[in-house]
């Protein structure tokens, strides 16, 4: 999991080394001096420094082209660990990851949202504790921590932003919450986000440029991906499609004061308010799941409906930014093959033929771990940054 460096770019330092080293362009010293045009004392010395620093090891002898066969050289993926979190509304789903992005090891738990987040992040450190233990590690491995969460986020602050469902978060600086247990970088982001990042770098980069992730939840969301990296617009609410009005939705009035909003029609808690008064037990988003998995009749009526209601503002989308794959994730969208159909419907009904001409829509190929899978790319792209990568090798 990286982002490659510009063919054209200047490699100097270290960092910059490195960069090549992790996305296969260079794999001896001999390489590296070619493709950087450094001198071979230059790249000796920026390799001995990632050597010393732990982001490189020698794997073995390359093929020789006569002479001494040259050491091959491998990026570290075990020079350390990230803690990651996709905080949901009512539960969470927690992990560690190598330098690599691979879980190590993961836990899921019930934890309310609107405790608070003195509450939840406890809970988050408690988790991330046992972790460690699971495989190992000790806080002192830990290079960074990313945590995704159900609610608008100022990114370069790591502060949510009057959220919706997060009573007592806002304008809340979470990283420094954190960083009381592990002094390391913490990038937080919304929800959505991390998941069309973790779909988009694990399935899909090597096939589309762009991808727009939509979470069917007690909510509904959308992260898009752009050119490879997610879209944030001026101020962070890129994505917010869960409050754009659809003309089928009539006067229904949203939790954010707005009538018709799409989120107020087709989320899992509006489903679940529809089922309860036809006398079904749905209290939440899984109970809808589960009666839809469990052949409700109603419940699969109404999922096929309110996929055709995300189609009308999709379709919108995709005439406005033409995406090479739409990707469902969430509860709703999971349990229920009749949400993609209702989506489908619409999309290509509403949608130019051009805008539709190759483009995929379907659920999530990685689940409920897309959340957690996206927030290790996160951090780690953000810790192997080359400038990042020459001011821990300067200060260790």
């Amino acid at each position: 999991m990286r982002i490659t460096m510009d063919e054209n770019a200047t490699v100097n330092t270290a960092g910059e080394v490195l960069a090549l080293i992790r996305d296969g362009r260079a794999r001896t010293r001999a390489e590296l001096v070619r493709l950087t045009g450094l001198s071979r004392a230059t790249v000796s010395q920026r390799v001995e420094s990632l050597l010393g620093g732990g982001f490189v090891y020698e794997a073995g002898e390359a093929p020789s082209t006569g002479g001494r066969p040259p050491q091959t050289l491998a990026f570290n993926s075990d020079a350390g660990v990230v803690l990651v979190a996709d905080l949901d509304v009512t539960h969470a789903r927690l992990a560690v990851a190598d330098l690599s992005g691979s879980l190590l090891a993961e836990s899921t738990g019930e934890i309310d949202i609107a405790d608070g987040p003195d509450r939840v992040i406890s809970w988050m450190l408690e988790g991330f504790e046992a972790l460690l233990d699971r495989v190992s590690r000790g806080s002192a491995s830990v290079r960074g921590i990313g945590i995704g969460v159900p609610g608008p986020v100022e990114y370069s602050a790591g502060r949510a932003v009057s959220p919706p469902i997060m009573p007592g978060w806002d304008g809340v600086a979470i990283p420094a919450l954190v960083q009381k247990v592990h002094p390391v970088p913490v990038l937080v982001d919304n929800d959505v986000n991390i998941m069309a990042l973790g779909e988009y770098w694990t399935n899909w980069r090597d096939r589309v440029d762009d991808l727009l992730f939509v979470k069917v939840g007690t909510g509904i969301g959308s992260g898009l991906v752009m050119h490879g990296r997610i879209y944030r617009g001026q101020n962070g609410a890129a994505g917010d499609m869960g409050h754009i009005r659809v003309p089928s939705a009539g006067s229904v009035v949203c939790r954010c004061g707005n009538v018709g909003c799409l989120e107020a029609v087709a989320s899992g808690a509006a489903l679940a308010t529809e089922l309860r008064a036809m006398g079904v037990d749905a209290q939440g988003v899984r109970d809808v799941a589960r009666e839809a998995t469990g052949g409700n009749t109603q419940a699969i009526r109404m999922i096929r409906e309110a996929g055709r209601q995300i189609g009308e503002v999709l379709a919108g989308a995709v005439n406005l930014l033409n995406p090479g794959a739409i990707v469902l994730g969430g509860d709703v969208a999971l349990a229920a093959a009749e949400l993609v159909a209702g989506v489908r419907e619409a999309v290509y009904e509403r949608s130019t033929v051009l805008a539709t001409n190759d483009l995929r829509v379907q659920t999530s190929e990685l689940n409920e771990r897309a959340g957690v899978t996206g927030a290790a790319v996160m951090i780690i792209e953000s810790i192997l940054l080359p400038v990042a990568v020459d001011e821990a090798i300067r200060t260790s």
